[in-house]
């Protein structure tokens, strides 16, 4: 196969992939395996080609990495902020990792070392990060 037509059928993958995560780092990959499918088109060497693809994916990457940072505080609130959740029980105390009952669900959930907690208290969730609730007993204003 044409060196520069696998690498652009990598990119089309990676841009297909994106469209499913919506991170943005998949799609600064892409860019970098389309020039790298440039370099293979113009006869480049292969050593060329992931010089291409390598830089043009780490200052794309880096590039989408400072706009989400300097954008983090207009990012908006999660939806889910302030809603009270059920405590169920703790998975690791120390580590504050533990299970909460929200939306008819059980959901993975940490809380501050501080925190005093006991099966059936109301907790109310801050933030989420991924799956897991950040939570406190505390309503968050």
């Amino acid at each position: 196969m044409d060196p520069a037509l696998a690498w652009a059928i990598g990119g089309l993958v990676l841009v297909i992939v994106e469209m499913l995560s919506g991170t943005f780092y998949l799609l600064v990959l892409a860019v970098g395996a389309f020039g790298a499918a440039v370099a293979a088109w113009s006869g480049q060497g292969l050593v060329l080609q992931c010089i291409v693809a390598s830089v043009l994916g780490a200052v794309g990457a880096y590039g989408v990495h400072l706009y989400r940072v300097r954008n983090s505080a207009q990012q908006m609130t999660s939806i889910d902020a302030g809603q009270p959740a059920s405590f169920e029980q703790w998975v690791d105390r120390p580590a504050g990792r533990a299970r909460v009952r929200y939306r008819g669900a059980s959901w993975e959930a940490r809380l501050g070392p501080e925190e005093n907690v006991n099966p059936g208290a109301t907790v109310y969730v801050r933030a989420t990060t991924g799956n897991t609730l950040e939570v406190s007993t505390r309503l968050p204003v």
